[in-house]
C-alpha cells in the first residue's frame, strides 16, 4: 500500500495467499462465513476491516478464495453494500478535520497544501466511482455538503 502522495510505500503489509487452494484448511462452512460477514456489516464494520477479521481471527486466508467472488461483489449481490465507499467517506473525514484545523491556523502553509492534496484525492477517487457505476454520475464533493454527509 502506498502513501497518499509519495513514491515511498509503507513499512506494514502482509502477503497475499498464493492460491485458492490455499482455502481448503478452512474449518468454517462457507454458509457460516457469509452469515459471520453480513452480522459484521449490519453492525457497521468497513469491508476491509471485515476482511481482517476473518483472516486473524477466524483463519480465513481470502475472502475471495472461500466464496468465490469478492467481498463486494457479495455484499452488492446481498444488497448490503454501504451507500459510500469506506475509502472515500474516510478522506471526506480527514478533509474536514484538516479544514476545521486551517479555520483556527490560517497560517498553517503546509496543512493547506495536504488539504489540496487530500482533495485531488478525493476527486479522483469519485471520478473512479462515478465510472464504475458506485457513486451517482450527477455526484460532485462539496465540502460543507460533504461534512453534513459525514457526521
Amino acid at each position: 500500500m502506498s502513501k497518499l502522495h509519495s513514491r515511498k510505500k509503507g513499512k506494514s503489509g502482509s502477503r497475499r495467499p498464493k492460491s485458492a487452494a490455499s482455502a481448503k484448511h478452512v474449518e468454517m462452512p462457507k454458509e457460516q462465513i457469509e452469515e459471520l460477514i453480513l452480522k459484521m456489516v449490519k453492525e457497521g464494520t468497513p469491508e476491509a476491516k471485515v476482511g481482517l477479521i476473518l483472516r486473524d481471527k477466524h483463519n480465513v486466508p481470502s475472502v475471495k478464495s472461500v466464496l468465490g467472488v469478492s467481498l463486494s461483489a457479495f455484499l452488492k449481490k446481498r444488497q448490503s453494500l454501504p451507500e459510500y465507499p469506506d475509502d472515500l467517506l474516510n478522506l471526506i473525514k480527514k478533509a474536514m478535520r484538516v479544514r476545521n484545523h486551517l479555520r483556527i491556523a490560517k497560517k498553517d502553509v503546509h496543512n493547506k497544501v495536504k488539504l489540496l492534496h487530500i482533495e485531488s484525492k478525493i476527486h479522483r477517487l469519485v471520478k473512479y466511482y462515478t465510472n464504475s457505476g458506485r457513486l451517482p454520475v450527477s455526484w460532485r464533493y462539496n465540502p460543507e455538503q460533504a461534512a453534513l454527509l459525514v457526521k
